[in-house]
Parts: structure tokens; sequence; C-alpha cells
């Protein structure tokens, strides 16, 4: 346990280090590079002002895509009234999205009991 604990001690210190050396290049590289981005001058207000476009434009799309929504429970509709005509890559396609849809729900009922198992242990 103290030998693993040294080379943890010793990758830390040498990731350290890196970052100490390269850094500043990476983070003035990476500036550099997205420098269409940054909005002039670069001050606590302005990111105050842009976070407030940012919630408000949000809002302002909301009724966007309230109406997306039901355009695609319209779509769901009227294929389930059509279910008959239906060919097998889209039942496949319905299929597959369930799967999925319940593989998500799995995960998240393990990620919010902290990631453990409950169950019958043999």
């Amino acid at each position: 346990m103290t030998s693993k604990l040294l080379q943890l001690k010793v990758k830390a210190a040498q990731a350290s280090q890196f970052v100490a050396k390269h850094g500043a290049a990476y983070y003035n590289q990476l500036l550099e590079q997205n420098k269409e981005y940054i909005v002039q001058p670069p001050t606590l207000e302005t990111c105050h002002e842009l976070s407030k476009k940012l919630l408000y434009t949000r809002m302002a799309s909301i009724p966007v895509r309230h109406e997306s929504f039901w355009k695609e429970v319209e779509g769901v509709k009227h294929m389930w009234r059509n279910r008959q005509d239906l060919t097998v890559e889209q039942l496949g396609i319905a299929a597959v999205f369930g799967l999925e849809l319940f593989g998500w729900f799995c995960v998240g009922e393990i990620a919010g009991r902290g990631f453990t198992f409950t169950g019958y242990y043999v």
C-alpha cells in the first residue's frame, strides 16, 4: 500500500511539473486558436451580459422547441395509426430506441443509488 501511495505521489509530482512547464503555452495557444470567440473587452461585466443573453435566448427558443416536440408527437401518432404499413427497418429502429431508453433508465437508477447494485446475493 505504501509503495502504491509513493508511486502515486511521484506521478502527481511529474504531472504537476509538466503542467507548470507546458500549461501557459497550451493556454496561450488555445486562446490564439479561438480568438474569434473572445468578446472584447474580456471583463466581468461582459461575462454577465453574455450569460444573460444566453439565458434569454434559450428562453426565447422554448416556443420553437415546443412546436417541434408536438410535430414529432404527431408523427409518432401517425405512425401508430398506420402501424400495419411499417417496414421491418422502422420496427427495428423503434425496438433499438426502446432498448436504449430502457438502458438509460437502468443506468439512471444505478447512478441514483450511488453506483451500487442491489438484489439477492448468492
